[in-house]
């Protein structure tokens, strides 16, 4: 015994409940001994009576000397202040009677360490509040983990509340947060600075357009904002393809619209602004018929239209197409003639870089350029986005100038809270209140865009809110669409809640992104969708700040596919950064743009192949494409053309195929195919 404890550097001393001291001896930082310590009463005041030291689970007896020995040789002796003051001096007394009054001293120490046997002072600095008192952080991170370990949480979300735990020192507040409470300062996890760079404004009367559109411009602004400043200094005005690269809200598509309507106006040819979504091609047609419909013609031409098309419902003759990609794609290959194209912008170009529906921009693109070429069209091209991880390469892949301008308007606060999908409408009726009954220094409301996964999500969540709100999504006519959109332009909405899906072209000037679900569908959002969303919060002639809140659940997932779960999306959002846009091909993605190249290009398909931004293995596909019947030579068959003109994956033509020739009922084939994709 004696030897074990020759050096000690703390002797610990705390009160246990049956009325005995525990014992603890530490050396070099690591405990060496654990023990319980009786004292009696006599005459020269309290003493040593009996010392028992934990040997596993026994308690092995010692002479009660031996705890003198070791006071003696420690170089410090800490009481814990959990002691009570009465026997804080009993073993106080019982120290100073062998002279040791002068290393003694009482300390804050955790209980639980304590009453585990364990010696951890505490500072102000360590200390957490729990339950009226103070433990140390490992003692709170147990705490912490239990709670967390119950709710599902995944390591990314307990690191965060670890992080907050040290910052905040109150378990109790921190365990609040797995409870969906709403305190701002323990929610928030960072701000997104406003950042504004210095661009010298180009004013609007020193454009030198067309009369049509410089008048409406010269009416508009005095001035360009930034990234309209730099397209133009840039070549936008003077046929130079650019893609330009911006935050939302700060004027990018207004690039497009200079110099595709300036050229239609100079009888330089049409003007094709490209959108991934319908509902998005609906709002810019709407917006352009209303702005520009008195000085060019404007139609559109939407997928929808790509099924027994009979060439009737859009005017490929107008000054103006706003269209999907794949309705225009459609109108490629099915050998429409497009007429002159002077302007081709294409927005949210970052769409190369999604798994289902990159490829078939890739092959737009690439084919678009082909119809051009060969009309010796000197067609400009203007690609848009807000999100794009590697733009510098992108753009040289397009052949485009790069515009770049990293600007935000307003600064964006981004909070984490925790709920399951049963909490979630409530804490979301909380915020949308709470934004609503604020206004800024501009003199607006605060309203809110809430991104669910679902249509029937969106009605839910809508019909819970106390303040006015709707539902908007792709599924609900255009007419209702526009009556939502006014009414939250007239704040007469505190929210709308809407798909994911629709995140791109929602242009609602909210202060509040709210994200009921970080998955689109079935799949969870990428970092680029992410930052597309909450580029919604704040607008600078709205509002003073953006505020942005993830709703997420422990543990949560919306399709048995997804591996990871929603805590663990939320932290590698909210930390990740911008992915490179690279379009990526399989073996169907590979046959079909192959197929769509062969039926537009027919012999230049290898041309058009080679000049896309991912990389297609021609060869392979065309090897394919032989072997399933759908090329004779470099022919397409009439099946081929027929899998092409509906933009069948290879898999999907050969179930419709099966079903066909059993004889079997068109809904049983659809079933079949809806099957095959969730498989």
């Amino acid at each position: 015994m004696s030897q074990q404890v020759a050096a000690v550097d703390t002797l610990f001393l705390h009160e246990r409940q049956d009325g005995d001291f525990t014992v603890v001896v530490q050396r070099d930082g690591e405990r060496v001994m654990r023990g319980r310590l009786e004292l009696k009463e006599t005459d020269a005041g309290p003493r040593p009576a009996r010392l028992r030291v934990k040997d596993g689970d026994d308690e092995i007896p010692r002479q009660p000397d031996e705890f003198v020995e070791i006071a003696r040789r420690a170089t410090r002796i800490r009481i814990s202040e959990q002691t009570s003051r009465g026997q804080r001096d009993r073993l106080r007394a019982m120290l100073s009677g062998y002279q040791l009054d002068d290393k003694t001293k009482a300390v804050r120490t955790c209980r639980y360490c304590a009453n585990a046997g364990r010696y951890s002072p505490l500072t102000s600095g360590t200390a957490i509040e729990a339950d009226d008192e103070q433990i140390c952080p490992d003692c709170a991170y147990e705490e912490l983990d239990r709670e967390a370990n119950f709710r599902g949480l995944r390591s990314g979300a307990k690191d965060r509340l670890k992080e907050l735990l040290l910052e905040v020192q109150d378990l109790e507040r921190i365990l609040n947060l797995l409870s969906g409470q709403l305190d701002p300062e323990l929610t928030k996890f960072d701000t997104i600075s406003a950042t504004t760079d210095e661009i010298d404004p180009v004013p609007t009367e020193g454009l030198n357009l067309h009369p049509g559109i410089q008048s409406k411009l010269e009416a508009r602004f005095d001035t360009l904002l930034p990234v309209q400043s730099l397209a133009v200094e840039n070549g936008a005005l003077e046929g130079r393809d650019q893609m330009v690269v911006s935050a939302t809200a700060t004027g990018k598509t207004l690039v497009g619209e200079m110099a595709g309507l300036d050229r239609v106006l100079n009888d330089q040819g049409k003007m094709l602004f490209l959108v991934p979504l319908v509902a998005l091609a609906n709002q810019k047609h709407e917006d352009f018929q209303d702005r520009y419909g008195d000085i060019a013609n404007v139609t559109i031409r939407v997928g929808a239209s790509r099924i027994n098309d009979d060439g009737n419902r859009f005017d490929p003759g107008a000054d103006v197409i706003v269209g999907t990609y794949e309705g225009i794609d459609h109108a490629l290959r099915t050998g429409k003639d497009l007429g002159h194209i002077g302007t081709v912008v294409i927005d949210e170009v970052h769409t190369l870089g999604e798994q289902e529906r990159g490829h078939r921009l890739d092959g737009l693109i690439s084919r678009l350029k082909h119809y051009t070429e060969v009309r010796n069209q000197r067609t400009q091209w203007i690609y848009l986005s807000a999100t794009v991880g590697n733009p510098e390469q992108l753009a040289g892949q397009l052949g485009a100038n790069l515009v770049e301008f990293e600007e935000r308007p307003v600064p964006i606060e981004r909070h984490v809270t925790f709920a399951d999908g049963q909490e979630k409408p409530r804490i979301e009726n909380r915020l949308v209140k709470r934004a609503f009954d604020t206004k800024s220094s501009k003199g607006y409301r605060g309203q809110t865009i809430i991104f669910t996964n679902s249509r029937r999500r969106c009605h839910e969540i809508a019909r819970k809110l106390e303040y006015d709100a709707a539902a908007y999504h792709a599924g609900l006519d255009y007419g209702r669409r526009k009556k939502v959109e006014r009414m939250f332009g007239d704040q007469d909405l505190a929210a709308v809640v809407t798909t994911a899906a629709l995140a791109a072209g929602v242009d609602f000037p909210a202060s509040q992104v709210i994200f009921d679900s970080l998955a689109m569908g079935i799949e969870w959002l990428t970092v680029q969708e992410f930052e597309q969303m909450l580029g919604r919060a704040g607008r600078p002639d709205y509002h003073d700040e953006g505020t942005v809140y993830l709703l997420v659940e422990p543990e949560g997932s919306y399709h048995g596919s997804q591996e990871m779960t929603e805590d663990e999306v939320a932290f590698k959002l909210l930390k990740g950064e911008m992915e490179s846009v690279t379009t990526r091909y399989d073996e169907s993605s590979a046959v079909e743009e192959t197929l769509a190249n062969l039926v537009v290009g027919g012999k230049r398909a290898k041309h058009l192949n080679e000049r896309m931004v991912g990389e297609v293995p021609t060869k392979h596909a065309l090897g394919k494409l032989l072997e399933f019947g759908f090329i004779d030579g470099l022919e397409p068959t009439d099946l081929g053309r027929a899998v092409c003109r509906h933009f069948l994956a290879p898999d999907e033509a050969f179930v419709m195929l099966d079903g066909v020739r059993k004889g079997s009922h068109p809904y049983e084939i659809v079933a079949d195919l809806e099957l095959m994709e969730e498989e």
